[in-house]
């Protein structure tokens, strides 16, 4: 693994919530662990704190939330001490001064822009740190999602940031691959020869990938209504983990390497056309009901949310793959907001056994690979029932992390966290992979906003519309949780 040197992490956004609840608590993990150099210094840049001793008042009251049983006050204090805050307007360049003087203090450090900022600061940002000199040699820049809301804004602030930081400094985060699960699938699959000879149309029935959310839009309505589940959830996520379910064997861990067979996967999905987008996706929209016991709003009676919205809080739909290894395997995508449960997770369903001799076996062989709320991986096979009468039933093979590995579990930004500083890119998705994701999805955004027709109603605290269990029904098949 790649040493990590001196570093400057330079948090804009520093006081909004992906800051307060993820970032500092993902570096604090690290720095707990003692896998942060000590000349590794955090500097986050806001608008309403006065100074640093400010600045991590307000950080350590919601640290105490955040990291729970694992928050300690020695721990704190040290880490407390890596923390500089800079109070810099992103909207004015002349300030950037200030953050030019702090860091030049260190000219040799490798420098971490982490932009957690509305995408549309992107390129002022970009553009007001080459105008102060920070955007050469070992400066890197991480980007969140959204990355625009459609194949041309996406380009157009792609091409705006690429005009100071070259593709090689741009680290599009998604934070679904830096998940325990997700490396360990790909460990499964390259690291192994158990699974290759299964893992393709032969043996493989169909593939279902699952994000679903028991909260609605909460305070987010703004942002969400002009959004949707389509973009904020199936563009990125669920596309980035059917790339990893589906890639071909890279020649190396490179990161090139990897993201050039992830690409491959997303230019072979197949078109969909506005036919495919009525009969292969479903459009959803919660209305209200109960969730977890407790009666919760429609989507359209949610604050800030305009009465006549059509935005989808839902969508389930069908890929397909055309490759000779996926030709004829059916991949089923579903997110939502306001499920019956909070839960990510890839299942691949293998084909039955080719003749019986025990008569209907009931559930195939089924590998669930469970991203949250819990971390896991579980096979299930069919094996007989103690007795002397032959009764089938299926069990299942269990790696669960926390109870095999006994440590800790990072958390995703965790990882690509340090990813970042040691310079790794492997987990982060290049400018193509976005580019061919976004063409893949235009359809569907082209033809809902055509039609006149309003989102499938589905009550909150169910599994959404039926027509996503129709969806499957059509090819014989069921949801994860329906079989």
């Amino acid at each position: 693994m790649t040493q990590i040197d001196a570093f400057d992490m330079v948090l804009f956004g520093g006081t909004g919530d992906l800051v307060m609840r993820k970032l500092l608590p993902a570096l604090y993990h690290q720095h707990q662990d003692g896998n942060l150099p000590a000349e590794g210094r955090i500097v986050c840049l806001g608008r309403s704190v006065p100074d640093t001793a400010a600045y991590v008042a307000k950080a350590h009251a919601k640290a105490k939330d955040y990291l729970g049983s694992h928050y300690n006050d020695a721990d704190w204090t040290a880490f407390a001490a890596r923390i500089e805050y800079l109070k810099i307007d992103a909207n004015k360049p002349e300030e950037f001064g200030l953050l030019a003087d702090a860091l030049n203090e260190f000219p040799k450090r490798a420098r971490v822009f982490y932009l957690s900022t509305a995408p549309d600061l992107f390129a002022p940002i970009s553009k007001s740190l080459a105008g102060v000199g920070l955007t050469k040699g070992n400066a890197r820049v991480v980007l969140e999602k959204p990355l625009g809301h459609d194949l041309e804004s996406s380009n157009k602030i792609n091409d705006e940031v690429g005009e100071y930081f070259e593709e090689h400094q741009i680290y599009r985060i998604d934070h679904y691959l830096g998940k325990e699960p997700v490396l360990n699938l790909i460990t499964l699959r390259f690291a192994n020869t158990l699974l290759e000879p299964l893992w393709r149309r032969e043996w493989i029935r169909d593939v279902q990938i699952t994000v679903t959310e028991q909260v609605g839009v909460e305070t987010r309505a703004d942002f969400y209504d002009k959004t949707g589940a389509l973009r904020d959830m199936i563009q990125n996520h669920l596309l980035q983990l059917l790339t990893i379910v589906a890639m071909e064997p890279p020649a190396s861990y490179d990161a090139d390497a990897v993201r050039d067979e992830k690409l491959k996967v997303l230019r072979a999905l197949k078109p969909l056309t506005v036919e495919d987008v009525h009969t292969k996706v479903v459009r959803g929209q919660y209305r209200a009901g109960a969730v977890g016991g407790q009666p919760v709003p429609g989507y359209l009676n949610e604050p800030d949310v305009p009465a006549d919205s059509k935005t989808e809080t839902f969508v389930a739909l069908k890929a397909e793959i055309q490759t000779w290894r996926w030709a004829g395997v059916p991949f089923f995508l579903r997110t939502g907001k306001r499920l019956q449960e909070r839960m990510a997770e890839i299942v691949i369903n293998f084909r039955e056994a080719p003749h019986s001799i025990f008569g209907k076996m009931g559930t195939p062989n089924r590998l669930v690979i469970q991203l949250q709320p819990d971390e896991s991986m579980r096979l299930y096979v069919t094996a007989k029932e103690p007795g002397n009468q032959l009764r089938l039933r299926p069990v299942h093979l269990d790696l669960d992390f926390k109870e095999t590995f006994k440590t800790r579990s990072p958390e995703a930004y965790e990882r690509l966290l340090m990813d970042v500083i040691r310079g790794d890119l492997s987990l982060f998705v290049r400018r193509d992979e976005q580019r061919a994701a976004w063409k893949w999805v235009e359809p569907i955004i082209d033809t809902w906003e055509a039609s006149p027709d309003a989102p499938k109603a589905y009550t909150a605290g169910t599994w959404g519309p039926a027509a996503s269990s129709a969806l499957l029904s059509r090819d014989g098949l069921c949801w994860h949780e329906e079989s």
